[in-house]
C-alpha cells in the first residue's frame, strides 16, 4: 500500500507562486513597521527617563571632579531631535524581536527542518549578544572614556586648591557639552560595541554554513589581531586602559569563535560517520 509521507529533510509547505510570496512579504513588512512605530510612539513618551539613563556616565564622571551634570541646548530644535532620535532607536530595539519573528515567519517555511534548527539559535542570540555588548559599553568603557576626555579641563573647578594658585592667569577650559552630541557619541559607542559582540554569532553560522573552518579562523589569527588592534584604536579614545579592555574582550570572543566552529565541525564529522558517509582525507 502507497503512503503519503515526507522525509525529515523535506520542505514544510509547498512552493506557491510570486504573488503569493510578494503579498506574505508585503503583510510581514507591514507588521513589522507597525511594530516599530509603536514602540517608537511609546519610547517618545519616555524619553527623558531614557535620556537620564544615558547620561549617567558622563554625571559620575562630573560629579568626581566636583562638577555639575548641565549639558547645553545650543539649536533651539536640539532638545525635540534628541527626543526623536532616542524614540527612533529605543522603538527599533523595542520591537527588534517582532520584527525578527515576522523575518523569521517569512523564510522559515523555505527552509528545511533541520536547517530551521540550526538557524533559530542565531536569530535568538544575536539580540542578545548586541544586548550584552551594549552594556559592556556602557559599564566599562564609557566611564573610562568620558573620565579621559573630561581630563582635558582646566581651571578652577577642574583643579585642587594648590594648582588653582599655579594657574591665576591660565585661561580656564570646562565642559559644556550639547545635549544631541553627546546623545550620538554615546549610541556609537553602544552600536559598535553591540555590533563587535556579533562576532561569535556571525563566525559560528559561517562554520555552521562551512564557510570557515576553525583550523582556517586559526590560520589567521595574526592577521585577526592587527584588526582588533585597530578596531580598539578607532573604536576607543586613545586611552591605554580601554584600548587594552577592549582588545582582550573582542579577541576573547575570536577564540571562542574557533572554538563554537570546531564543536560544530566535530558533531558534523560525528553525523557524517553515522552515516557512513565521512571519507577521511588522504595524506
Amino acid at each position: 500500500m502507497a503512503t503519503n509521507t515526507q522525509p525529515d529533510d523535506e520542505i514544510d509547505d509547498s512552493s506557491a507562486p510570486l504573488i503569493e510570496h510578494l503579498a506574505e512579504l508585503r503583510t510581514r513588512i507591514i507588521w513589522s513597521l507597525l511594530a516599530f512605530v509603536v514602540m517608537m510612539v511609546l519610547c517618545y513618551t519616555v524619553w527623558q527617563p531614557i535620556y537620564n539613563f544615558l547620561t549617567q556616565p558622563i554625571c559620575a564622571a562630573l560629579d568626581a571632579r566636583g562638577q555639575d551634570c548641565q549639558l547645553q541646548i545650543i539649536k533651539l530644535q536640539e532638545g525635540f531631535f534628541t527626543a526623536i532620535n532616542i524614540s527612533f532607536f529605543g522603538g527599533f530595539a523595542l520591537a527588534f524581536p517582532i520584527i525578527g519573528y515576522q523575518m523569521w515567519r517569512f523564510v522559515a517555511p523555505g527552509l528545511y527542518r533541520k536547517e530551521k534548527s540550526a538557524f533559530l539559535p542565531f536569530l535568538i542570540a544575536s539580540p542578545v549578544m548586541f544586548a550584552i555588548g551594549a552594556a559592556f559599553a556602557y559599564y566599562v568603557i564609557l566611564p573610562m572614556a568620558y573620565d579621559f576626555f573630561l581630563g582635558f579641563q582646566q581651571g578652577p573647578v577642574a583643579a585642587t586648591p594648590d594648582e588653582m594658585t599655579e594657574m591665576r592667569d591660565v585661561a580656564g577650559i570646562f565642559f559644556q557639552g550639547s545635549m544631541q552630541e553627546y546623545l550620538n557619541l554615546t549610541l556609537k559607542f553602544l552600536l559598535a560595541f553591540g555590533l563587535s559582540f556579533q562576532l561569535p554569532v556571525l563566525l559560528t553560522l559561517m562554520g555552521k554554513a562551512g564557510l570557515v573552518s576553525a583550523d582556517g579562523l586559526g590560520s589567521v589569527r595574526r592577521y585577526a589581531v592587527v584588526a582588533i588592534l585597530v578596531l580598539a584604536a578607532v573604536a576607543t579614545p586613545p586611552d591605554v586602559i580601554s584600548q587594552v579592555v577592549l582588545f582582550v574582550v573582542v579577541y576573547g570572543l575570536y577564540e571562542v569563535s574557533i572554538q563554537l566552529v570546531r564543536r560544530i565541525e566535530k558533531r558534523r564529522e560525528a553525523d557524517l560517520k553515522a552515516q557512513g558517509l565521512w571519507v577521511e582525507d588522504e595524506e
